[in-house]
């Protein structure tokens, strides 16, 4: 713990959903490292769900959320000294882009903590033969290692306080007594989606099997909606109901208090999926282009399906009949 820094700046590119929460840890422990310090966290490049719907999971952790700070978008930037001047005890560079990093230096500063260029401008360094882990989530755990030469470890669950009016909304949509299998059809890229006719036979397997299918469809696949119950009527669609407009206000964690519900979700390498995997449920994730040792989900409950093992990398190589198996296994305990 230190309790002489003043003032700590993290830099991202951007926040989404699902790399927020694989941030959360990070963000948890660099509170705790300098419980004194105003903490600002900068998104350069674009926006930040840490000054938005995650805000409530931060607060108390970042004192200052600044998005769009136009830091790392030309090298224009170099001219300057970015943020008005302002002085940072620590700053921590969670990139490894030059120009990026090369404006940040311009900050003034005491400490500079980067892994770009093997922490070449850094001014506390790894010990020799340190190798920059795969997953984000320890890429930036080490750095805050480097920085206060504590140890810390990689946590494989992460507890949440959801609104506590959530959790009896969701026993009232899923009552208890049906098998729910949770079905995540998007993500922020088409080359990342199962296809959703996939998608739409493992769920008549479900039914067929006594289980109760449930979509997860957040805005930008509502118009899958007809096409799914067209063909599959017992889904349920949670985030599209009615009842439950209130709910949907407190996103994401109208989504992970659902998962609680559910006994396996089934998801592309997406928000929702970590949404769900911090929910405490087993988790079937499905990876293509993406690598799982970066955005691996949090939770022990884990099994991950990658299109390499079926002959290529694009996600429609992987077969229903292989995820459907790995539902059946989480069903009964067994994951991996």
């Amino acid at each position: 713990m230190d309790t002489e820094t003043k003032s700590v700046l993290v830099y991202v590119g951007l926040d989404r959903i699902g790399d927020s929460l694989l941030k959360l840890p990070f963000v948890r422990s660099l509170r705790e490292a300098f419980p004194s310090a105003h903490i600002t966290w900068v998104a350069g490049k674009d926006t930040s769900v840490y000054a938005g719907n995650m805000a409530p999971f931060v607060k108390g952790l970042l004192d200052e959320v600044i998005e769009n700070a136009g830091i790392g978008l030309s090298p224009k930037e170099l001219l300057r000294r970015p943020l008005n001047s302002r002085y940072f005890d620590i700053i921590f560079d969670t990139q490894r882009v030059a120009l990026a990093t090369l404006v940040l230096c311009r900050i003034r500063h005491g400490q500079f903590i980067s892994p770009f260029c093997n922490f070449f401008l850094s001014s506390r360094k790894p010990p020799s033969g340190y190798k920059f882990p795969q997953s984000m989530q320890r890429q930036m755990l080490d750095l805050l290692e480097i920085a206060t030469d504590q140890k810390i470890k990689t946590p494989n669950t992460l507890p949440l306080q959801l609104e506590p009016s959530l959790l009896p909304a969701t026993q009232q949509l899923l009552p208890e007594g049906p098998i729910y299998v949770g079905l995540l059809p998007g993500s922020g890229g088409k080359p990342k989606c199962w296809p959703l006719k996939k998608f739409i036979q493992l769920a008549q397997i479900q039914t067929s099997a006594g289980r109760v299918p449930v979509f997860f469809l957040g805005p930008q696949e509502t118009y899958w909606r007809p096409e799914i119950a067209a063909v599959v009527p017992e889904a349920i669609f949670p985030l599209q109901d009615g009842n439950h407009k209130d709910e949907l206000k407190h996103e994401p964690q109208w989504t992970i208090a659902l998962s609680k519900r559910i006994a396996v979700s089934v998801s592309n390498d997406s928000g929702a999926g970590h949404m769900c995997a911090v929910g405490g449920q087993p988790l079937v994730s499905l990876f293509g282009r993406t690598s799982p040792a970066k955005f691996k989900p949090m939770t022990p409950k884990l099994t991950i399906i990658k299109a390499q093992d079926y002959g290529g990398r694009e996600m429609h190589f992987i077969p229903v009949d292989a995820v459907d198996s790995a539902v059946k296994n989480a069903i009964n305990g067994v994951y991996g």
